[in-house]
């Protein structure tokens, strides 16, 4: 067989409500581990999605020289999942016990195949993972969403597939589980797709695939050389752009000096005409010739209009729309309460008992001030999605006292503020109803949401959009929380995105307490303190 590989041509995906997300686009995967880089909305996921055989293009094909295993970005176990379910070898692991118990059945050893070692190498990829306390039929629904991303991921690895493709791999991932997913990225011995906008991720990566609304480029490098040659191609069309803009009005001038002369010539000669002796129809003869000199200037003069016109579009066509991304500030009547409540305890948990939390970080006391920002730091699995899922009342502590105001905000890693069936206009308006329709479009429109986007029913969204849909739906309220809590709400966002969520969250004015493994996201939100977690339980210093 020949190297695999995975072949675009000519693909193209329109939309259900007939929005064409992307259109002709002709590319090779190889073995070279790749890179996929693109803004919120550009259709990366749904590209691998194609890539990966799950969805079918609306034009052209994918060619597949070689199996396949495709990781999605959000990892949802179902209620009645396991561990070996996450990491898709529970078929196999029932087959494995189907025969174990006697039976002979060639369906069986057709599931098994050359997996007869696979709970041995399941546990084994447990335990290199930091997961070494899971087993195989551990049920999956207490994991957190950094547990079952890195489940998910072990199981892949585990896999015989020519090609992985992983989306966003590194979300919900402490600091130690993104270093390890790099060297075991490193060591994969066959094709590698990774959809990622975490830097350092992508920096160990030697080739970069960027989808923008251009089509698909490919870059012989990594991360950093991508961006250096991004910022030299942007810069260059720019000023191409400026300079047909400027050869566009210079021709423009020149045109309206070739009016004006040509107006003076006429008004001349219809001067000369009235007071000289030549006769009538000669007269007219010459006033037709130049009305016909002056029909041609027009006619001449419009198609180079319309000549320079089509070359700056050209142009500007070469400047990717990569319009800068604005999350406006929450509103001002915050401003009202939080000079009050500066000082006054919001939430409060008196010597509280986490549930599905072992060892230290199972007991906390915490009081969170009006305007206190804590950010929460610790390894995936101690406990910081439940500290957060306590504080906003979603959970019942197992011992202790929980108190938080009425108005708190809890957005958890699967959105599940967010009603897919809805529209985004739709949801921000139930969420903020002073505010005039065109006021959230606009505010929307500079969060990259368009005006198709943000009526269409937002679970058709991207990760990214959807994120973005569903924080301006809090943040965009009316009145706004007086507690915020966030579990990893830079996920899914490409870097504008994410330099602009913190510029917002910046804005706001009540209690702010984030959970994020991004160190360079939490040091752009004017925190606090910092919450983390110890071996010795959870310690609350200064930021």
């Amino acid at each position: 067989m020949t190297d695999p590989y995975l072949r675009l041509e000519g693909l193209s995906y329109v939309l259900p409500d007939g929005r064409t997300l992307f259109s002709d686009l002709d590319e090779t995967f190889d073995q070279r581990p790749t890179g996929l880089v693109g803004r919120n909305g550009a259709g990366k996921s749904v590209l691998a999605q194609m890539l990966a055989g799950q969805l079918l293009p609306t034009r052209g094909r994918c060619v597949r020289a070689g199996s396949v295993r495709y990781l999605a970005q959000q990892v949802a176990p179902p209620a009645d999942a396991t561990v070996a379910s996450l990491a898709g070898v529970q078929h196999t692991l029932d087959a494995l016990a189907r025969i174990e118990a006697g039976s002979s059945a060639p369906e069986d050893f057709d599931a098994v195949g050359g997996g007869w070692d696979v709970r041995q190498r399941l546990q084994q990829a447990l335990e290199r993972s930091g997961l070494g306390h899971l087993d195989a039929g551990m049920t999956a629904d207490a994991l957190s969403g950094g547990e079952a991303m890195r489940v998910a991921l072990a199981g892949a690895m585990l896999s015989d597939a020519d090609f992985l493709i992983l989306d966003e791999p590194s979300n919900h991932l402490d600091r130690p589980a993104r270093h390890a997913l790099i060297e075991q990225l490193r060591q994969w011995p066959r094709g590698l797709l990774v959809l990622s906008h975490d830097r350092a991720l992508l920096d160990t990566l030697p080739r970069i695939v960027e989808l923008s609304s251009l089509g698909l480029r490919s870059y012989g490098g990594n991360f950093t050389f991508y961006a250096q040659c991004k910022a030299d191609e942007r810069q260059h069309a720019i000023d191409q752009l400026e300079q047909r803009k400027l050869d566009r009005k210079r021709e423009q001038q020149s045109m309206r000096d070739q009016r004006e002369r040509q107006e003076r010539r006429q008004a001349r000669g219809n001067r000369e005409g009235k007071t000289s002796n030549q006769a009538r129809i000669l007269l007219g003869g010459q006033k037709a010739r130049s009305e016909v000199s002056a029909g041609k200037l027009r006619q001449q003069q419009a198609a180079s209009q319309a000549s320079l016109d089509q070359r700056v579009r050209e142009a500007a066509q070469q400047v990717e729309d990569a319009a800068r991304i604005t999350m406006h500030a929450v509103p001002g009547a915050q401003a009202e309460w939080a000079g009050r409540a500066a000082h006054r305890r919001v939430a409060e948990l008196d010597a509280v008992a986490l549930p599905f939390v072992s060892g230290a970080t199972r007991r906390i006391s915490l009081i969170v001030t009006g305007q206190q920002r804590v950010g929460v730091v610790g390894p995936n699995g101690c406990g910081k999605s439940t500290l957060l899922k306590t504080l906003a009342g979603q959970l019942a502590p197992l011992a202790g006292a929980c108190r938080q105001p009425a108005d708190t905000v809890y957005l958890d890693q699967q959105l599940a503020n967010l009603d897919p069936g809805q529209s985004v206009l739709a949801q921000c308006q139930a969420a903020n109803g002073t505010s005039t329709e065109a006021n959230l479009r606009m505010l929307l429109a500079h969060l990259g949401l368009d005006a198709q986007k943000i009526v269409a029913p937002s679970g058709a969204l991207s990760g990214g959009e959807r994120l973005k849909a569903a924080l301006a739906c809090t943040l965009y309220a009316d009145p706004p929380p007086q507690l915020l809590l966030l579990d990893e709400p830079s996920n899914h966002l490409d870097l504008p995105s994410a330099q602009a969520l913190e510029a917002m969250l910046c804005s706001y004015q009540g209690a702010l307490v984030v959970v994020s493994h991004d160190d360079a996201f939490m040091d752009g939100l004017a925190l606090t303190h910092r919450l983390a977690a110890t071996d010795k339980g959870w310690q609350l210093d200064a930021w």
